[in-house]
């Protein structure tokens, strides 16, 4: 089986592929990611995906490269990404609140002996319940916002005002399973 390398330092990426049981190594993209939309938000996701995974395919013989890219949009060519303190995490978490928004993930696989790659991304439309600022700040002092877009997770306390989702769970902690195992079976890997 070919070895499989995950191109982030994301611990919660890291923690999904654990969960399932998949043995992976972990190699971390020096890639500069595009911060603005040129075009859609789509797009913007699978070009930095594909960057990560490119950089470190790069410097690979063989296996088999996974690169992802995840941001929070509001709809209207805003993006919001990881907060850079405590006041502009509960900011975001303010705006966040106030109507439904999407994370997007893109999603590139390279195999790094032959060139093959693959490219795509999951959107998953987020409801959030609105918080008070104390409750935002217990919030904050249970799960550090620092690390994650838009400030918030929806595995751990963030799914206490999180309502609902329409779209993949998974994409919303920062990897989209189902669509990772449907593009490495192209690959000849299997994440079961």
């Amino acid at each position: 089986m070919k070895k499989l390398i995950l191109a982030s330092a994301s611990l919660q990426r890291q923690k999904l592929l654990k969960d399932l049981g998949v043995q992976f190594a972990v190699k971390v993209s020096q890639a500069q990611e595009a911060q603005k939309i040129r075009s859609t938000c789509s797009a913007l996701v699978k070009h930095n995906a594909l960057l990560k995974a490119q950089d470190v395919a790069a410097r690979l013989k063989s296996g088999v490269v996974v690169g992802a890219d995840t941001v929070v949009y509001d709809g209207h060519k805003n993006l919001i990404g990881k907060p850079r303190n405590l006041q502009d995490a509960k900011k975001m978490l303010h705006a966040l609140f106030s109507k439904p928004h999407w994370v997007y993930t893109g999603v590139a696989v390279i195999d790094a002996a032959t060139g093959k790659r693959a490219v795509d991304y999951e959107k998953t439309k987020v409801f959030m319940l609105p918080l008070t600022d104390e409750e935002i700040d217990r919030y904050h002092r249970k799960v550090s916002p620092l690390d994650k877009a838009g400030g918030f997770d929806i595995e751990g306390g963030g799914s206490v005002f999180i309502h609902r989702i329409e779209g993949c769970y998974t994409n919303v902690i920062g990897l989209p399973i189902a669509k990772l195992a449907m593009m490495l079976r192209r690959f000849g890997v299997s994440i079961l």
